[in-house]
């Protein structure tokens, strides 16, 4: 006698053939997808519109602000009827936006209707144009800094950087068989690494050279460098990226600063700044190198370790803990500097906090080392006066932009790869996914 009996497959009973009882139920895959589609209408529609919000006019007397949004209730059509009709399964999205004059101060407030927005059905699919179709998630690369190292046909090692964020313009850094280093910023025509570092602040050839210890690279690419000031780099970089705009030092400047430190055009993620501090940080780029100088505390000043000593992994944190940003390793008998993004854990310098209370105030990654001094200088050892300084600060203790550290950083890990110290990344791995 053949042994049938019912199964709950979610709301379906079915007959089943089985002999093997079902230990756990079938999980609801598509209730992954309308989770988070309903995640999206909820939270992450309000995320987008807190991002873009305060628009001003050029002169800067209007700002426009967005206030709420809600969606109809009900789509026009039903499913049936939109594949019927050859229409989109959708309701209207209407946004309170406020519009500010600045000058007289009068306030206009309007629902605004910004059109018809899709709709996920029962089955996690959508009508779109009387078709129903489905989502497929893109495997894209995640947000990080991410080093390569090929040959020429010399067999010349050639080395390259790609500056990933989750929005904003890219830099991807390599070098030629002359020993010449280049930039290109957003996938524009590439330039001279060494200008692109004057228009960030570091002027003279001296000032580069010592800052990145007299690596060969950046030698070479100063001899070809035409740019002798940071006015003139900015001019240089802006005609790069803009040509045919006419250039003066204060759109340049603007320019950069838009491109790269805002954080409304340039966001990390959560996920990009701690792939940022773990690939650029000092602790896990000295570890098992020994010191060729004595390496100093930021904090008292008290030597951490003196000339050949071997780094271990302990010690290389405790010189991170310390506020050190700079050290020199022995590499194969060659000094090399190693540079970092200058972050720390900042749960030693504030132990009254539980991992909890800073989350709450949204402290969850490492934190630059010279805010956190001048937010410990502030409030002193007050715990309420620091939580509401820390809370205050949060955006500027863990930056969502690209910081300058992070960028000299990243430059001079290329350099420390090409003597030795530091790994190369492989693009395909799915943990860089």
């Amino acid at each position: 006698m053949v042994n049938v009996k019912p199964e709950k497959f979610g709301k379906t009973t079915r007959m089943t053939f089985s002999k093997i009882n079902e230990v756990m139920q079938m999980p609801n895959l598509i209730e992954v997808q309308k989770n988070s589609y309903k995640w999206f209408l909820d939270v992450g529609l309000r995320e987008v519109f807190r991002d873009v919000a305060d628009i001003t006019d050029f002169s800067g007397n209007l700002a426009l602000s967005f206030i709420d949004y809600r969606m109809d209730d009900a789509p026009k059509y039903s499913v049936k009827e939109c594949k019927e009709r050859d229409a989109t399964y959708a309701a209207p999205l209407r946004v309170t936006a406020r519009l500010l004059n600045k000058e007289t101060g009068e306030i206009k407030e309007n629902e605004v209707y910004m059109g018809d927005f899709p709709i996920m059905t029962d089955s996690g699919t959508f009508v779109i144009n009387g078709a129903e179709r489905v989502i497929i998630s893109q495997l894209v690369r995640s947000p990080s800094v991410y080093f390569g190292m090929t040959h020429d046909k010399t067999g010349k090692e050639l080395y390259t950087t790609t500056v990933i964020p989750n929005r904003g313009a890219w830099l991807e850094y390599e070098t030629d068989q002359n020993d010449l280093f280049y930039v290109r910023i957003d996938k524009n025509r590439k330039l001279l690494i060494t200008t692109f570092i004057r228009a960030l602040g570091l002027s003279s050839n001296t000032d580069i050279l010592e800052f990145f210890g007299y690596d060969d690279r950046i030698k070479a690419t100063l001899e070809k460098d035409t740019t002798i000031n940071t006015e003139q780099a900015l001019i240089e970089v802006y005609k790069r990226l803009r040509p045919g705009e006419p250039p003066t030092l204060e759109t340049a400047q603007a320019h950069l600063d838009g491109l790269f430190f805002d954080a409304r055009r340039y966001d990390l993620s959560r996920v990009g700044r701690y792939k940022y501090n773990k690939k650029l940080c000092i602790s896990s780029r000295i570890q098992g190198f020994k010191v060729t100088q004595p390496v100093v505390s930021a904090l008292t000043g008290e030597i951490l370790a003196d000339a050949g000593d071997f780094i271990t992994p302990e010690l290389a944190y405790r010189i991170e803990q310390e506020g050190v940003n700079t050290v020199y390793v022995d590499s194969d008998g060659k000094e090399v500097k190693v540079y970092s993004n200058s972050m720390v854990d900042i749960g030693e310098y504030v132990p009254k906090f539980t991992e909890e209370e800073l989350e709450e105030i949204g402290i969850n990654e490492k934190v630059r080392f010279s805010v956190l001094q001048e937010v410990l200088e502030k409030c002193g050892k007050k715990k309420a006066e620091l939580k509401e300084e820390l809370a205050a600060r949060a955006d500027d203790l863990i930056p969502k932009h690209i910081i300058i550290d992070d960028i000299m950083a990243s430059i001079n890990y290329l350099n420390c790869i090409a003597n030795g110290v530091g790994t190369t990344d492989d693009i395909d791995h799915l943990g860089n996914r």
